[in-house]
């Protein structure tokens, strides 16, 4: 796996896991029991804790992408070889 590779896998499952993780621990306005006023959408949570779910997915991202890694380097899954439109390679 080349280094573009790697960072493309890091980022796709870093996005996959961000959206995994951005539900848990939601309280809504609603479940608090404060009134948003007009205009204000009543499911929208009260204090996303977008710092920490950051945080949280950059390492089990990290984690699930260093097994995947382990995984190929050590050739535990053979992969085929990606070829090009035109059937070379």
């Amino acid at each position: 796996m080349g280094l573009t590779t790697g960072v493309a896998i890091y980022f796709t499952i870093w996005w996959v896991v961000l959206f995994a993780v951005l539900p848990l621990g939601v309280v809504s306005h609603a479940e608090a029991g404060i009134d948003k006023g007009d205009g204000g959408d009543p499911g929208a949570p009260v204090d996303p804790k977008l710092k920490r779910k950051f945080f949280t997915t950059t390492w089990i991202s990290a984690v699930l992408f260093a097994i995947l890694w382990a995984v190929l380097h050590f050739g535990l899954i053979q992969l085929p070889p990606i070829r090009d439109a035109y059937g070379a390679g």
